[in-house]
């Protein structure tokens, strides 16, 4: 099957915005409420995400035709499951730290829907190297909106960005206060919530 440039283009740049697996199918929320309260951990949870959704389109696009249709859902599960361990190790390896801040969620992307909603809908279906831009466009858009939406809590909630204070001390001796409900779940919701609202505003008027 022959990729035209227009057909790459669009499928990785439509994640991006247009069919944003968080703020336009609602995917992948539970990380961004358990994982956006700093920008460090949100960018490497983002990143994690990329990686596996994008070999893990790759991987099963190159077994489609050897994939019985009847355990298929298995071979995916493991195809995912084995990138994940990967990953998992190799942050435990190289960012410890940021590791243990992430906790259980990176394992959790084994049931992410969005790296099995790819496989299932997406590489099983096309070649692999539009898979594989695929994965890699579902997975940098999701890794935007947890990046964005920990921005916003942390500059709000804590004052800071990448853990270094941003808001001068004199806005505090001035009487500004840290919005501590963006730290909490709530705040996330709202953050998202917004985003949500403010991307169809925007789609809606073009």
């Amino acid at each position: 099957m022959k990729i035209t440039k227009t057909k790459t283009f669009k499928t990785f740049f439509e994640p991006l915005w247009k069919n944003n697996p968080i703020s336009i199918q609602i995917l992948g929320i539970c990380s961004a409420l358990a994982v956006t309260v700093q920008v460090k951990t949100a960018f490497v949870m983002g990143l994690s995400l990329t990686c596996v959704v994008a070999f893990s389109s790759l991987t099963i696009s190159l077994l489609r035709n050897l994939i019985p249709r009847n355990i298929r859902i298995i071979v995916e599960l493991t195809v995912i499951a084995t990138l994940v361990i990967l990953a998992d190790q190799i942050l435990k390896a190289f960012l410890y730290e940021t590791s243990k801040q992430l906790s259980v969620f990176v394992g959790l992307i084994i049931t992410n829907c969005i790296v099995m909603g790819r496989a299932e809908t997406y590489a099983l279906g096309n070649p692999p190297l539009s898979s594989f831009i695929d994965g890699i466009g579902n997975g940098l858009g999701y890794g935007a909106v947890l990046v964005l939406v920990a921005f916003i809590r942390e500059l709000l909630g804590a004052g800071k960005l990448f853990g270094c204070k941003v808001i001068p001390q004199a806005f505090y001796a001035a009487g500004y206060e840290d919005m501590g409900i963006m730290l909490l779940a709530p705040g996330a919701f709202i953050v998202i919530g917004l985003l949500v609202w403010l991307q169809k505003t925007i789609a809606g008027g073009q």
